[in-house]
């Protein structure tokens, strides 16, 4: 009996002796803080966040992204606003919310949470990669091309968390041999999931890319980026409200927006098919080629939707994608400025062309866009670096 008591004591000595040192080391500022059994060292932030664990950063201190940061499933990590989170690690620098994980990006207007580089130059980082379980079109489930994280499933509402006011610069790196990181890849992303306020800045790659899933997305910034500035694939049924592009001055890049359904099988199911409300599309100094391209079966629904300097303003490809919108009135409120060349173009599956039917769109001089017509939306000033 006398050795239970004595082996209790020694139990309880631990843990306080224990408690005492891991609140001490809580007022330094580069001390290891042990949470649940991770460890957050803001010199040197990497690791997991494991099933159970509530990983909670500290907006007072800057943390150094030296290799990747992964939520496995039942884990959540939550980022207060104001956080800043710097990568040194090039390619091996990113942050992936696995299938059943959760983060939660708590910025603000005037305190965002900010991801970037050491570097500060286009390309020198992964980015951010959030894996859910809604439905993609490329099999019941696919894993994501970089990151080797499952997503896609039949979990329509399914929750990751949520991102809001969050900002984030120089990521976009070639991971291998046709594999790279964009800013901000949403890979079979549900419903439940909050992405609202989101800037994607001087990336090397494509600014934001959605493969599949439910996701709702509203108040997207994505400027300077050298690839396409907004992409969906693989059955993305969703909706994107208030969607601000701008191209680099000196024309690098691709398009404003890329849509499609899915690469190798046109018809795949659940095809593509998203909600486009309040967009601003600007080209940089020289016209360059397509505004919006639309092809490999992908659906879609336009309305309120601002263009300026580009070849081509909407361009559709594909027998299902033409046939879709070519004189179905699912492009609506278009203003398209007077550097814009063509504004609509269309192919069939074959590469011929194939004329623009009456009511495919309509035209509104007065078109606001992302909220300002040509100029910076209201909501976006500040925290996205829109001035």
């Amino acid at each position: 009996m006398r050795k239970n008591y004595l082996k209790l004591f020694i139990a309880a000595a631990v843990i306080s002796f224990s408690s005492i040192i891991h609140s001490c080391s809580e007022d330094e500022d580069t001390a290891r803080i042990e949470v649940v059994g991770i460890a957050q060292d803001p010199a040197n932030f990497k690791g997991e966040v494991t099933d159970g664990q509530v990983v909670t950063l500290d907006a007072t201190k800057v943390y150094v992204l030296n290799g990747a940061v992964r939520v496995k499933s039942g884990g959540k990590l939550v980022i207060p606003a104001g956080t800043r989170i710097v990568a040194t690690a090039g390619a091996e620098s990113y942050v992936v919310v696995e299938q059943g994980g959760q983060i939660f990006t708590n910025g603000t207007p005037a305190s965002p949470v900010t991801f970037n580089s050491s570097a500060a130059a286009a390309g020198t980082w992964g980015g951010v990669m959030i894996c859910g379980k809604a439905p993609i079109n490329t099999g019941t489930t696919a894993t994501s091309e970089v990151g080797n994280a499952s997503y896609g499933g039949t979990a329509a509402t399914d929750n990751s968390g949520a991102l809001t006011y969050v900002r984030i610069e120089n990521a976009g790196i070639s991971y291998a041999t046709d594999k790279n990181f964009n800013g901000l890849s949403l890979y079979g992303v549900g419903s439940d999931t909050k992405v609202e306020n989101i800037a994607v800045v001087n990336g090397a790659e494509d600014g934001i890319q959605v493969y599949g899933g439910t996701v709702n997305i509203s108040n997207i910034v994505s400027i300077s980026n050298a690839d396409d500035a907004f992409v969906w694939t693989d059955g993305w049924i969703g909706t994107a409200t208030n969607l601000y592009t701008k191209r680099r001055t000196s024309g690098t890049g691709n398009t404003g927006i890329k849509g499609l359904n899915n690469a190798t099988n046109a018809d795949a199911s659940p095809r593509s098919n998203p909600i486009i409300k309040n967009v601003t599309i600007l080209g940089g100094t020289s016209g360059e080629s397509q505004a919006i391209r639309l092809y490999s079966g992908t659906h879609a629904n336009f309305e309120n939707v601002v263009l300026s300097n580009w070849t081509d303003g909407f361009s559709l490809e594909s027998n299902s994608t033409v046939t879709y919108i070519n004189g179905q009135s699912k492009i609506k409120d278009v203003f398209f400025d007077t550097n814009v060349t063509n504004k609509m173009t269309a192919k069939a599956t074959d590469g011929s062309t194939v004329t623009i039917l009456p009511s495919t769109y309509t035209e509104k001089s007065d078109a606001a866009g992302a909220g300002n017509k040509l100029g910076s939306p209201a909501w976006a000033i500040g925290w996205s670096t829109l001035q």
